[in-house]
């Protein structure tokens, strides 16, 4: 039933009777309408080819000799030499860039053998050597699956591989039917299939707002096609916006968006190790330039450029990181914006431990492929 409660009054009354309202929301409505249709108008990598993917033969070279197995385990040195389906996609992504055909495959191959057990498509999220079995989990990582099935999104296309294309689509698609979901209006990720949804916690749902890997979308939008896409990136931002705590303003790891969003229980309140790739994956999906993505870079860094880690609820420094591999995410964003050159220290890569050998890749790929005035 319509309540019309302008009465008699013309259009043109009505309209300005009501204006100053539409003034006070204007705002608000022009910052959903440029989330809701940015996203997938984005930058990504897919605008290369294998010879022109920014990762050297050297470069590729000396981080498969440390992190990849002759059986194509990508190996995080750091955590106990575990693989993990995160890991597994960095490093087809990575050999991808490097225009690895041999290699891609291997590592897919070890994916898909040992990893990709789960009945419906989704790769569990670690693989532990020290274990018998090696597997004693079979819980997904969403982030590691959205970066599997991109890494082979790109290899099916620029490599004309249709067998790449369908297990990317595969699995594209459970993760748009079972981990990406509704809540309070707006579209999230799960971080995987137990443990994180609003029934399965009291303050859940709980997000990891490092798993959404924004210039994955586009490319996964074209194997899959879904409104869900622009809108999962749509609320990225938005959530990135509205979960910014502490004098530093930088997001927890882990986020309960139960109410409004806040560092979630069981977690540390920490600016961590997950968060420190949000500028990195804002910088290669294009939004290097926003605001957001530029007070982020600013904040996680300290007057040296070293990144710090930091407790939103104390605002302690939890850890001071100097590895090139963190470095060079600031660094990144800083040259897009104010064509600040990248330190030779971040430029040259020397690998050091699995995980910031692995984000300096992908900054440095990125550079060369689209500001090379950066190097």
């Amino acid at each position: 039933m319509i309540n019309n409660s302008y009465g008699s009054r013309s259009p043109i009354v009505q309209i300005l009777a009501h204006w100053h309202r539409f003034v006070l929301v204007l705002p608000a409505l022009l910052t959903v309408l440029l989330l809701a249709v940015q996203p997938l108008r984005a930058e990504n990598i897919t605008a290369m080819n294998d010879q022109n993917a920014g990762v050297s033969q050297q470069d590729w070279a000396a981080y498969s000799a440390h992190f990849i197995s002759k059986d194509g385990r990508v190996i995080d040195d750091a955590n106990g030499n575990i693989s993990h389906s995160e890991g597994q996609g960095y490093g087809l992504l990575l050999a991808f860039m490097a225009g690895q055909k041999a290699d891609f495959e291997l590592i897919w191959s070890f994916t898909q053998t040992e990893m990709l057990i789960r009945n419906d498509g989704l790769s569990v999220w670690k693989w532990d050597p020290a274990t018998r079995p090696h597997i004693t989990d079979t819980n997904n990582a969403s982030d590691g699956d959205l970066l599997i099935s991109y890494a082979l999104a790109l290899a099916g296309k620029y490599w004309d591989n249709p067998d790449y294309r369908s297990k990317a689509a595969m699995i594209a698609g459970t993760l748009l039917k079972k981990q990406v979901v509704m809540h309070e209006g707006e579209t999230i990720l799960l971080p995987a299939m137990r443990g994180f949804a609003a029934t399965e916690r009291e303050d859940g749902p709980v997000i990891n707002l490092s798993y959404w890997v924004f210039e994955a979308f586009p490319l996964l939008n074209e194997l899959v096609p879904s409104d869900q896409w622009a809108a999962l990136s749509a609320s990225g931002l938005k959530l990135l916006q509205n979960s910014r705590f502490g004098a530093a303003h930088l997001p927890s790891d882990w986020i309960s968006l139960h109410q409004a969003p806040h560092p979630a229980s069981g977690f540390a309140p920490e600016f961590g190790y997950n968060n420190l790739r949000i500028a990195l994956y804002l910088a290669r999906a294009g939004f290097a330039g926003q605001q957001l993505s530029r007070q982020i870079a600013a904040a996680m860094a300290d007057q040296q450029g070293q990144v710090t880690l930091v407790n939103v609820e104390s605002d302690q420094t939890t850890s001071i990181l100097r590895e090139a591999g963190y470095r060079i995410i600031p660094q990144l964003t800083a040259c897009i914006n104010d064509k600040a050159k990248l330190s030779a220290d971040v430029i040259d890569f020397v690998p050091t431990q699995y995980y910031p050998s692995t984000l300096q890749l992908l900054a440095l790929a990125y550079a060369k492929q689209h500001y090379a005035e950066c190097l």
